[in-house]
C-alpha cells in the first residue's frame, strides 16, 4: 500500500479520529494510545445491541479505529517510554487543547528535538493561536462559526447543523493532506514539522465560497430548506417523490442550462407543463429574472411544475430518467438504501475487516480509493482497549531511533518540481489541484472557452458582474495556476495535450468515464505516452458499476449518500446540507490521494491509476451511522439540531434579525457552568436525563437568551468555558479576527481589472509556507507560457496552432 513503510502515533480520542486512520487506510502502522480506561470516543454513541455506554460497543470508535492498533499508556507517567515510541515515529496526530502538550513538556519542539523529522499535526478548534484559539467549541458551534449553518435549514426556524457530526472530519482530511506534503518536503530536507489545523477554518470549505460575497460586493446568501437564497430569488434543489425525495440541480446558464431544458423536456413529455414553458431560454433565464422580463413568480410557478412531475413518480423511476437523460437528477436515500445500493455492491466498497470479534462481524465503509499498483487492502479489526501494549513494546525493543537528518536546504515550496495536467472542472476536482498549487506544485489547466466550467457561472461574482471571468469561487478554486484552453475534439488540440502527458508528473481528471477514453486520453493511452505517469480519475462513482456515467455535481452525490436524510427537522422534508457536499470533501481526498501515489512512485518509480469515487470517500463522513443501521437495524434521520450524546445542544434565538447563538453542553462542567449563567435551570440532572427533557431545556434556554444581545451572550459564555458560537455568514466571517489571524482571505489584482478576494489555505507549517503567486487565470492568459516556457513551441508550431482552432 502507498503508505506502508511509515508509522503514525495517534493521540486523538475523538475529534479528528478520522485524519490517522487515512493515513492507515494507506498502509501507515497506526498506534491508538489510548489513557487508562480507553479513550472518550469510546463512551460515544451509537452502541451496538443496546450496549449503552460501554466501551467496547461505541459504533462512533469502532467506525474511525478500525485498521488501528491500541496501546494504553499515559503518557504523562510513562513519559519515558512514550518519548521512546515518538524516536521512531513519522507521524503524530493530536487534538489536545492549545498549549496543553507543552505544559506536560510535550510540544512539538521538544518532540522534534529526540526525532527531528517527526511530522506533527495538531488539530484544534480555532488554530494553535489567535484570539479565540482558548474557545471552547463543539461540532455545532464550529459548524455556526465558520459559515455552513448559516445557509443550511428552513428560513422559518434556526439553521441546521447536519445530524451525524461532520466538522471535526473535515479538519481531518486538512491534517492528512498537510501531513503528506510535510512528508513530501521531509524526502528533501530530512526534516519534519509542526502543522496547525483550525477546525473552524476547515469547515469553511462547506460554504462553497459564498463565504467571500460580502469581501466582493455581491448578495450575502441565505438559507431555505434544500435550496439557497440571494436576495429575492429562490433557487430550489429538494422536489418530491412518491416515496421520499430527490434532488435537481435545476439551474441556468451556460453549463447548466442545458440539463434544465432536458429535465423541461421530460416535465413536458410528462404532461406537467407547456410548450411554452418547456423552450424556455434556459441558458439565458438567470439574466431574464434579475432583468425582470420573466417575474420571479413565472419562476415559481416553473418550480411547481417540476415539483408536480416529481410527485408523480417514485424515486426508481426518476433515476432511470436522469440516467437515460443526462438529468441532474438524484434520489435522496436513506442509510439503509445506502448500505443495500447495488453501485456500492458492484464495486464490492463495503468491507469486514479483518479479525475476529464481535466488531469484525459488521461491514464498514471502504477504501476512499482504487489504486492500481498499490491498493488499499482491507484493514484490521477495531483494537479493544490495550489489546496490542505486548506486541508494541516487543517492537519496540528491536528498532532504531530516528537518526540526525543530514543538513540539506529545504525547499521554497514543499512541493516544487511536481508537475500536474488538470483536465478536472467544476470544484470537487479543481479544489485538490488549488491546494497543491498552494505548496508549489505547478498545475497546468485545461479547460474550454465553449464549455465552461460551471464554477465560472456560480455565485459569488465581483460586483454582481455575472460574466464569465468573474466568480470569486472560480477565482478561490483555480489560483495559483496556469491555464490553456485546447479543443479537445481536434487532432491538433490532442497533439499538445499528448506533449503535456509527457511533461507532466500527475494527470488529473474529473469526467465520466467515457469522456477520456473517447479523446484517447485514458490511462491506457497514457501510459504508452509515460509509463511512470500518475493518473487521477475522480467522479461521483467511479469508473465502473451501474452508476459509473451519472454524471453531476455533489448536491446529487450527497443525495444518493444519504447527507440529506440526515439533515433536517423529524416533521419536514429533508433540509439537505448545503450546496453540493461532497464536493467540499472530495477535494481533500483527492489532494491525499495523489500525495501518496507520488511517495509510492518516488520509491520505486511506479506510476499509477487511482480510481477516486467522489460518494465512496464521502460516506466515511456518516460512517457511525452505517454502522448504526448494519448492526441495530437503526435509520438515523435529520434530527434538527440535537445530538446524540450531549444535551442541551442546540440554536437559540438572540436579539436581531435571523440571529442565532449555538450551545452545547458535553460535560458535566459546560453544564454545572450554564447552570451559572441561566436561572431556572437544575444543575443536579445527569447528563441522560438531560437527554430525556431536551424540550424543557430548550425552551427554558430559549426563554431567556432570546432578549440577549449576542456577542455580549457569547463572551460570557465562553469566559466561562461552555462551547457556543454566534451564527456566522458572510458579512460576520471577513471580519471574524481568527479568520484574519490566520490569512485566510488573499486581495488579489484581477487579470481584467479590480481587486478580487479568494480564500488563502487552510494548513499552516512551522517551517513551510504556502504560496498563492497569481489570480485566477483568465482565457489567454497564460498561452504563450505553456507554449513556450513549458513546451518549447517555435513561432511556427504556435501559428499552425492558432490557424488551426485548436486553442479556441
Amino acid at each position: 500500500m502507498p503508505l506502508s513503510p511509515y508509522r503514525v502515533l495517534d493521540l486523538t480520542q475523538s475529534n479528528g479520529v478520522l485524519c490517522a486512520q487515512i493515513l492507515g487506510d494507506l498502509g501507515a502502522d497506526v498506534i491508538q494510545i489510548e489513557p487508562p480506561g480507553g479513550a472518550a470516543g469510546r463512551k460515544l454513541g451509537p452502541f451496538a445491541n443496546g450496549h449503552a455506554n460501554a466501551p467496547e460497543h461505541s459504533l462512533f470508535w469502532r467506525a474511525y479505529s478500525r485498521g488501528k492498533r491500541s496501546l494504553e499508556l499515559d503518557i504523562v507517567t510513562s513519559k519515558e517510554l512514550y518519548l521512546q515510541l515518538v524516536a521512531h515515529a513519522d507521524f503524530l496526530i493530536e487534538a489536545e487543547p492549545p498549549g496543553s502538550l507543552a505544559a506536560k513538556g510535550l510540544d512539538y519542539d521538544s518532540l522534534a528535538a529526540i526525532n527531528p523529522g517527526l511530522i506533527m499535526v495538531s488539530l484544534t478548534p480555532y488554530g494553535c493561536s489567535g484570539p479565540k484559539a482558548l474557545w471552547a467549541a463543539s461540532d455545532i458551534t464550529l459548524a455556526a462559526a465558520s459559515g455552513p449553518m448559516s445557509l443550511t435549514g428552513d428560513e422559518d426556524r434556526p439553521p441546521l447543523r447536519v445530524s451525524v457530526p461532520q466538522v471535526w472530519h473535515h479538519a481531518a482530511l486538512d491534517g492528512a493532506t498537510a501531513a503528506l506534503i510535510a512528508l513530501h518536503e521531509r524526502h528533501q530536507s530530512g526534516h519534519g514539522q509542526h502543522i496547525d489545523i483550525s477546525a473552524q477554518q476547515a469547515m469553511t470549505f462547506a460554504t462553497q465560497g459564498y463565504i467571500l460575497s460580502t469581501a466582493v460586493n455581491d448578495l450575502t446568501a441565505q438559507r431555505i430548506a434544500g435550496g439557497v437564497k440571494a436576495g429575492d430569488l429562490r433557487l430550489r434543489l429538494t422536489y418530491p417523490a412518491k416515496d421520499g425525495h430527490v434532488s435537481i440541480t435545476h439551474l441556468f446558464g451556460a453549463t447548466l442550462g442545458p440539463p434544465t431544458a432536458r429535465l423541461m423536456e421530460y416535465v413536458f413529455e410528462e404532461g406537467f407543463c407547456d410548450i411554452e414553458t418547456r423552450d424556455k431560454d434556459w441558458i439565458e433565464y438567470g439574466l431574464l429574472l434579475s432583468t425582470g422580463e420573466e417575474p420571479l413568480s413565472e419562476f415559481e410557478r416553473v418550480k411547481e411544475c417540476i415539483a408536480n412531475c416529481t410527485a408523480s413518480k417514485s424515486k426508481a423511476e426518476l433515476l432511470e430518467a436522469a440516467m437515460a437523460r443526462r438529468l441532474l437528477l438524484a434520489p435522496m436515500s436513506t442509510v439503509k438504501d445506502v448500505i443495500e445500493s447495488d453501485q456500492f455492491s458492484a464495486r464490492n466498497y463495503f468491507i469486514k475487516p479483518l479479525g475476529e470479534s464481535e466488531a469484525s462481524e459488521s461491514i464498514y465503509p471502504g477504501p476512499f480509493a482504487k489504486f492500481s499498483k498499490s491498493p488499499l487492502n482491507s484493514t484490521s479489526r477495531p483494537p479493544t482497549i490495550g489489546e496490542h501494549n505486548a506486541d508494541i513494546l516487543e517492537e519496540l525493543k528491536n528498532l532504531e531511533a530516528a537518526g540526525v537528518p543530514k543538513e540539506c536546504s529545504a525547499p521554497d515550496k514543499p512541493l516544487a518540481g511536481v508537475k500536474i495536467l488538470d483536465f478536472m472542472w467544476a470544484l470537487a476536482g479543481p479544489g485538490a489541484t488549488r491546494i497543491l498549487a498552494d505548496w508549489g506544485a505547478t498545475v497546468i489547466r485545461i479547460e474550454s472557452s465553449t464549455k465552461l466550467c460551471v464554477t465560472r457561472t456560480l455565485r459569488p461574482f465581483m460586483d454582481q458582474d455575472e460574466s464569465t471571468e468573474k466568480s470569486a469561487i472560480f477565482h478561490s478554486t483555480n489560483a495559483g495556476k496556469r491555464m490553456l484552453t485546447l479543443d479537445l475534439t481536434t487532432e491538433a488540440g490532442l497533439s499538445v495535450a499528448r506533449d503535456l502527458v509527457q511533461w507532466a508528473d500527475v494527470v488529473t481528471e474529473s469526467f465520466s468515464p467515457r469522456a477520456m477514453k473517447s479523446f484517447g486520453l485514458d490511462y491506457p493511452s497514457l501510459t504508452k505516452i509515460k509509463p511512470e505517469i500518475i493518473m487521477l480519475s475522480t467522479c461521483l462513482f467511479g469508473q465502473t458499476g451501474p452508476l459509473s456515467n451519472f454524471a453531476g455535481y455533489g448536491n446529487l452525490a450527497a443525495a444518493i449518500t444519504g447527507f440529506y436524510a440526515i439533515t433536517g427537522w423529524p416533521d419536514r422534508e429533508p433540509a439537505g446540507p448545503f450546496g453540493a457536499y461532497t464536493d467540499y470533501i472530495a477535494p481533500r481526498y483527492n489532494a491525499i490521494a495523489i500525495l501518496a501515489a507520488l511517495d509510492h512512485k518516488r520509491r520505486t518509480g511506479e506510476g499509477q491509476h487511482i480510481d477516486l469515487a467522489q460518494a465512496e470517500a464521502a460516506l466515511h463522513f456518516t460512517a457511525p451511522a452505517l454502522l448504526d443501521f448494519v448492526v441495530n437495524k437503526k435509520i438515523q434521520t435529520g434530527n434538527g439540531n440535537r445530538d446524540l450524546n450531549f444535551a442541551p445542544h442546540n440554536a437559540y434565538k438572540v436579539k436581531g434579525e435571523d440571529q442565532y447563538i449555538t450551545i452545547a453542553c458535553e460535560t458535566e462542567r459546560h453544564w454545572s457552568s450554564l447552570c451559572d449563567l441561566i436561572p431556572g435551570l437544575d444543575r443536579l440532572l445527569t447528563a441522560n436525563q438531560r437527554l430525556e427533557r431536551q424540550d424543557e431545556l430548550d425552551d427554558k434556554i430559549a426563554k431567556y437568551v432570546r432578549e440577549q444581545n449576542g456577542r455580549q451572550l457569547e463572551a460570557n459564555l465562553q469566559e466561562n468555558s461552555i462551547p457556543s458560537a454566534l451564527l456566522q455568514n458572510s458579512p460576520e466571517l471577513i471580519n471574524d479576527p481568527q479568520l484574519l489571524h490566520r490569512g485566510h482571505f488573499i486581495e488579489l489584482p484581477h487579470h481584467e481589472g479590480g481587486q478580487t478576494v479568494i480564500e488563502g489555505s487552510r494548513i499552516q507549517m512551522s517551517r513551510s509556507n504556502p504560496y498563492v503567486d497569481q489570480s485566477a487565470p483568465t482565457f489567454n492568459r497564460d498561452m504563450m507560457f505553456v507554449l513556450e516556457e513549458v513546451l518549447r513551441y517555435d513561432n511556427e508550431k504556435i501559428g499552425e496552432l492558432l490557424i488551426s482552432g485548436a486553442l479556441e
